[in-house]
């Protein structure tokens, strides 16, 4: 029960990750206002890292921004190494 808890978890915060990274990268064309900084690295911290680091070389996204290339993976390790002590304490 808990591990489908957090696979749903998982799979719809990535899916806002995707999708506000989209909308970021669009605002940035179109020249309309963004989504802040803080705002998708927030979702990267909650588990959407993952997806977001994807997207962002996919559509090349903040590809430049050392904040988002050296912090993203950061915070991929990060978790997983809370996922690995976590599975240990089990």
């Amino acid at each position: 029960m808990l591990y489908e808890f957090l696979i749903a978890y998982l799979l719809i915060i990535s899916l806002v990750a995707v999708v506000v990274t989209i909308v970021d990268k669009l605002s940035a064309i179109a020249q309309k206002r963004r989504v802040p900084e803080r705002t998708l690295l927030t979702l990267s911290l909650l588990g959407g890292s993952v997806a977001m680091l994807v997207t962002m070389l996919i559509i090349r996204h903040k590809t430049r921004k050392l904040k988002f290339m050296i912090g993203i993976p950061a915070i991929i390790l990060v978790q997983l190494i809370l996922i690995l002590l976590f599975a240990v304490m089990l």
